[in-house]
Formats: C-alpha cells, sequence, structure tokens
C-alpha cells in the first residue's frame, strides 16, 4: 500500500515511522487474505486519526469504521499496535476514500432493540447480539447479505481484540534455556520499573549522580512472558528518575530485540518469565 505523507512529522520523522510498522507487520498475514486494520489520517471535519478494518469477505466497500484515535500519529499507531499486538493482521497508514469507505447506511440495525443503532456502536456494549446477527440472522434481501458479512466482519474484530486480555491468562513458555542467545524477537511492553544501578552510582563535583536501570516486563506474540533490563547511558541527578536525554520506554509500546542472552528463566505465581540481559535493540 501507498505511504501517505504526514505533514506533522519531518521526513526523517516519518522514515522511522514507517520503519517501525514495516517491523511491527513482519511475519503477519495477507492483507488480501486476512484483512488488515487500517490507521486512517485526519480529514475535511476529523481532526483525529481513526481506526478502520478492511475485510476482504465483504462486499463492496469493504472498509468499516471502528473508532477514533488521537491527534497524534505516533500515539494512535501506540494504541493501534498494542490493541493488534496478538493478532496476525499487518496495520497500515492510508488516507481517508470516501468512495470506499462509505458504507450508505448498510451497517445501521433496522430491527430489535438496537434499531437505529450502528454495527460498530453495538460491538462496543454488546457483542453477542452482533455475533447473534452474524451467525443467526437470516437475510431476506441482497443488502441483508452485506449487513451479515459486516457482522461477521466486526466479530472477527473482537476476537482480535480479545486476544491481548486473554494473552493475559495465557501459560507462558520459557523462550530457552540459560546461557542461550536469541535474536529478531518482538515485545509488548506491560509494566516498567526504574530502579538505580548501585555500582555506577557515584559522586561528582559535590552532586549524586545515578544510572537508572529500565526493567521492562514484557511479552510476545504468543504471551510468553519476559524481564529486560536496559541500562542508562546518561546520568540523572535523581534517583529513580531518568536523565532528560534518556529513551523513556512507554507502558504498551511495542520494542523490536536484534539480540539478547537469557541469564535466567523462572516460575512466579504459576507463570514462567525469561529474563534478557546483553539486550540489543533494533533502532
Amino acid at each position: 500500500m501507498a505511504r501517505p505523507i504526514i505533514p506533522t512529522l519531518s521526513t526523517e520523522q516519518q522514515t522511522q515511522l514507517y520503519e517501525q510498522l514495516r517491523r511491527y507487520n513482519e511475519g503477519r498475514d495477507s492483507y488480501k487474505v486476512s484483512g488488515a486494520y487500517l490507521i486512517v489520517l485526519p480529514y475535511a471535519g476529523k481532526s483525529h486519526y481513526s481506526l478502520w478494518f478492511y475485510s476482504p469477505t465483504v462486499e463492496r466497500n469493504p472498509i468499516l469504521y471502528l473508532d477514533d484515535l488521537s491527534e497524534s500519529v505516533q500515539e494512535s499507531l501506540r494504541r493501534v499496535s498494542t490493541l493488534c499486538f496478538h493478532s496476525a493482521r499487518k496495520v497500515f497508514l492510508v488516507e481517508y476514500n470516501e468512495k470506499r469507505m462509505a458504507t450508505h447506511g448498510d451497517d445501521l440495525i433496522g430491527f430489535g432493540k438496537y434499531r437505529g443503532h450502528y454495527l460498530y456502536e453495538v460491538l462496543k456494549i454488546d457483542p453477542a447480539y452482533v455475533n447473534w446477527i452474524a451467525s443467526k440472522y437470516t437475510p431476506r434481501i441482497p443488502k441483508q447479505v452485506r449487513f451479515t458479512q459486516m457482522a461477521r466482519a466486526y466479530m472477527s474484530v473482537y476476537v482480535d481484540f480479545s486476544r491481548q486480555k486473554q494473552s493475559r491468562n495465557q501459560s507462558s513458555q520459557f523462550l530457552g534455556k540459560k546461557g542461550e542467545r536469541l535474536k529478531g524477537l518482538s515485545f509488548r511492553i506491560m509494566h516498567i520499573r526504574l530502579e538505580d544501578d548501585p555500582y555506577r552510582t557515584h559522586a561528582a563535583g559535590g552532586s549524586a549522580l545515578f544510572y537508572v536501570t529500565q526493567v521492562l516486563y514484557a511479552e510476545d506474540r504468543a504471551g510468553n512472558r519476559v524481564i529486560l533490563s536496559l541500562p542508562a547511558l546518561y546520568p540523572s541527578l535523581v534517583s529513580g528518575q531518568l536523565s532528560a536525554m534518556e529513551r523513556a520506554f512507554r507502558v504498551g509500546e511495542i520494542i523490536r530485540v536484534a539480540s539478547a542472552r537469557i541469564s535466567q528463566i523462572f516460575v512466579y505465581k504459576g507463570i514462567k518469565y525469561t529474563r534478557l540481559n546483553y539486550v540489543k535493540l533494533q533502532t
């Protein structure tokens, strides 16, 4: 798919953003087979980026609206990559296309307790009702055939989004044995802890300098849990606080590990964890 120009970003920032998206999409299914999630740029009357779904199983105008995101493209991408991390579908940035994205009201429910509401609205509050339409409703006219196709597409989205919640209860597995080296891994950050490195903390010029390590608790697409310790490059004047020059990671962010070594494997509260050191991130 074509890469639209993002007017709020410099050329370098756009290159970095699309490279991040390319890495995220590695190993995921073809959109022509499984569909894809679309982050649509703001357009006339819409200041926010928005999330849409392309479904190859829906006849005519197969792009379905899901939700509004943020006014920031980076924040929008972060939200979507977190929400869809366990999905096999790719994510693309695209411009709004009124001809291809107009539903003509085919996704408007014309019966029952949700009469007058759109499928995407009901999906958020009563997915079981959308599932009933997808699996039990009998279409009587051609327009209703497309209506049921859209309901099935929305339910597949619901299943994707549910995988994120289900992964928290999945049985994590070790990524290997102690001392083994790993390459080319992707993780979603679940929790971050900051701690001072006692071996590097020292005084200089009458001030204490703290090197604050970011300890990342993360999971891969299969739900396997890992712990990564990323030492600080720059000192901080405040204990437990990163230097302003340091790269601060965020919960929900997707990180790509070029290589790492397994330093420990252990079980805590019934969950298997793999601790990694000598972590080298892809930039």
